[in-house]
């Protein structure tokens, strides 16, 4: 696919955290003022889970509002959500995540269901001074697969076997990094919803290069919207996700496969 535009704004992982996509939509346009109309196709591409959380039904409106500006992959969250809205057991989950599905899954209606389970689990697009860029949620091979800044070489020559494009952008672990494995650059665009790390809203602009961005917003203000919903984890979220994310190096050691 081709577009006028000058940089791709790489947004995964948000989570039904409404103010955090505004926050970063907002900014996008502060970018695009004066640009021409024919430029105004795709240069967002959301990439996966973006749900479950406290404002899923608004957060999806508002990722479809976009029309043709946007382009889609999905995560393996939307993917669950999917399976609690046809009424699929869950029995992998613990059970605060299976309930955080199934509600998420009770505030959708068929044209949410159906817009979630007819996602692509990754797409290649053109980003002008990169190339061609492949998108997927996790990793290209898994919507749940786990890599980090800290996943070893050869295990990352393995996930990315067969990968013919030279930029991969993922995302799943909600933290940016930047890696290059032999002739192929490996590159997380963060969470706009639930980083680890700063607080504020993470993702990636590309082109001519790949570029991690904070946005900032008024995170008092989120977390009372989100104590006000009645998401079941609401309070963990408010506090744990947004007002004082887990620091990076204690998500990694989370992330470390048991010796």
């Amino acid at each position: 696919m081709t577009s006028g535009a000058s940089h791709v704004a790489a947004l995964y992982d948000i989570h039904g955290n409404l103010p955090a996509l505004e926050a970063v939509l907002a900014a996008l346009d502060d970018v695009r003022e004066g640009a021409r109309e024919d430029a105004r196709s795709a240069d967002i591409v959301v990439g996966g889970d973006m749900v479950p959380g406290p404002m899923p039904r608004e957060t999806l409106d508002r990722l479809l509002a976009l029309g043709d500006r946007a382009l889609f992959i999905g995560g393996n969250c939307d993917r669950l959500v999917v399976d609690a809205f046809d009424g699929r057991s869950l029995p992998r989950l613990p059970d605060e995540v299976r309930e955080s599905m199934e509600w998420t899954a009770a505030q959708l209606d068929s044209r949410h269901r159906d817009f979630l389970a007819g996602l692509p689990a990754a797409l290649v697009r053109e980003v002008p001074g990169l190339g061609a860029v492949r998108f997927c949620h996790a990793t290209p091979r898994s919507d749940e697969e786990i890599v980090t800044v800290l996943t070893p070489v050869e295990r990352l020559r393995a996930v990315l076997h067969g990968v013919r494009e030279r930029v991969v952008v993922c995302g799943h672990t909600h933290m940016h990094f930047d890696r290059q494995v032999d002739d192929v650059r490996l590159v997380n665009a963060g969470s706009v919803g639930m980083p680890f790390g700063e607080p504020g809203a993470h993702w990636l602009r590309l082109g001519p290069d790949a570029e991690p961005v904070r946005t900032t917003y008024d995170a008092e203000r989120c977390a009372e919207l989100v104590r006000a919903t009645s998401y079941p984890q609401r309070s963990e979220f408010a506090s744990r996700n947004v007002l004082a994310p887990p620091s990076e190096r204690d998500m990694l050691r989370a992330f470390q496969p048991a010796p």
